[in-house]
């Protein structure tokens, strides 16, 4: 597999070099370095997007996630997912209208001119950042883990993760958003062959399709229903994570950039479909591998499990594709999250109308140390971090919305409102606030309640104006 795997690291790394030059010499303004020209197209944009969403969380995390919570797994992310991009079609309009108004150069930005107040901005940065590395982090963590436990005598898994954080730095740096659509959309073409590659040589090894749900419905029947085994996926946790998912493109800065700079509203809306199809093939058969490993690796450790099945069972071309992709998806989401907080940075500090990029470049580099030292620190569990980076990020939802879509002025009682549940929801991931009250999810109540408070200042505002 050496072999295999230096000539294709050899051709990522060609076209990682190609992509970087290319872009540079396109960036002819930093506001082509910063949004790629603002003209994207239908495919790139639905490769880039999905290669935004889908990276080592989906390859690593979501076939584990199904060996050990089983098919509500499916609930949790593929129906969520469906949901969210029927909730872009709608939310698109407005933030490209409201974005266009404005003169969009950030999040940040746009809310404090919406809410008329720079603490609406600077409040979304601080939050976005928080719960954005640890996700970055992940995906960091998640590649230096698989590539400790097939080298495990070349690097330590520290090691890895520094240097995979030093090229995608060095990348991101150089060619800017335009290099990062360009990698992103080797890397979702990559992603998507690799995963299907290894779903169906687990069904051919189980025996057939049938077969495999056969064999885990007589030995781990629980798999098959919800809550599942650890009875994790109850009714309120796959609601919050409805809400959590349905609130990434209203959220994260990565996702919002890439719908505003699509070529046009219409063609936005054709990304969208075709990235509604891409999400159901790319998560099928993660649910395959996932059901595949509770069969023949129930008791074995996450990266133990990851490591065999998708590397040491497959043939040697396969596991090198496998690795390269795990790398590319890595560094391509990564950097797409640590470019928009840098984007982010630019808006809220007012240099968004700025030819100068040193400012922006440096902070870059900085949340990329951050995410480094994260990902040293972090534990093995990609799924879990990954959605309390999206729950965290979600509570912000409501009061965005209501700025784009609020035609007057609804004061900062909403901002209080997620400063109050952003705290709560801190406290609520180190258990000193309890999971649920009363019954219900605590984040279910959380994300109502500013849901609630938003509402009812719209309404307020709205009756004294008149």
């Amino acid at each position: 597999m050496i072999t295999w795997l230096v000539v294709f690291a050899a051709l990522w790394l060609s076209a990682l070099v190609f992509f970087s030059y290319r872009s540079k010499r396109q960036n002819q303004v930093a506001n082509d370095y910063v949004f790629a020209g603002a003209n994207l197209g239908p495919l790139l944009g639905m490769l880039t997007f999905a290669a935004t969403l889908f990276s080592t969380f989906t390859i690593m995390g979501m076939p584990d996630y199904f060996r050990l919570h089983g098919v509500g797994s499916w609930i949790f992310l593929a129906i969520a997912d469906a949901a969210m991009f029927f909730f872009i079609l709608w939310f698109g309009h407005k933030l490209r209208s409201r974005g266009m108004e404005h003169q969009y150069d950030g999040m940040s930005s746009l809310l404090s001119r919406c809410y008329q107040s720079r603490f609406a901005g600077w409040l979304y940065f601080v939050f976005v950042f928080l719960f954005m590395i640890p996700y970055v982090a992940i995906q960091i963590r998640g590649v230096g883990i698989f590539f400790e436990a097939i080298f495990p005598d070349f690097l330590p898994g520290w090691g890895w993760s520094v240097a995979i954080v030093t090229l995608m730095l060095i990348y991101s740096e150089i060619g800017g958003l335009r290099a990062i659509i360009y990698s992103d959309s080797l890397q979702a073409t990559v992603l998507l062959v690799g995963i299907w590659i290894v779903g169906v040589a687990c069904i051919q090894n189980a025996g057939g399709l049938t077969e495999l749900f056969t064999q885990v419905r007589e030995t781990h029947p629980e798999l098959l229903s919800t809550p599942g085994p650890q009875d994790r996926l109850s009714f309120f946790y796959l609601l919050g994570s409805l809400f959590a998912i349905m609130m990434i493109p209203v959220t994260q800065p990565q996702v919002v950039t890439r719908l505003i700079i699509m070529q046009s509203t219409q063609k936005m809306h054709t990304m969208v479909i075709s990235l509604g199809i891409f999400a159901f093939l790319v998560i099928l058969p993660t649910a395959f591998i996932g059901l595949y490993g509770a069969l023949n690796y129930a008791d074995a450790p996450s990266r133990e499990f990851q490591a065999q099945v998708l590397l040491f069972e497959q043939i040697a071309p396969v596991g090198a594709i496998i690795v390269i992709g795990l790398l590319a998806a890595a560094i391509s989401t990564s950097d797409s999250q640590i470019f928009a907080l840098g984007t982010e940075f630019r808006s809220i500090t007012n240099q968004g109308k700025s030819e100068n990029l040193k400012i922006m470049r440096l902070f870059v580099l900085f949340f990329g140390i951050c995410a480094l030292v994260f990902a040293i620190n972090s534990g093995d569990q990609l799924v879990p971090l990954a959605l309390a980076s999206f729950k965290g990020t979600a509570l912000f939802g409501p009061a965005i919305l209501l700025a784009l879509f609020a035609k007057r002025s609804v004061g900062i009682l909403p901002l209080i409102a997620v400063l109050i549940a952003e705290i709560i929801f801190v406290l609520y991931q180190f258990k000193i606030v309890p999971q649920n009250i009363g019954g219900i999810g605590t984040y279910v109540i959380l994300f109502v309640s500013v849901g609630l408070v938003a509402l009812g200042s719209y309404l307020l505002k709205g009756r004294a104006a008149e």
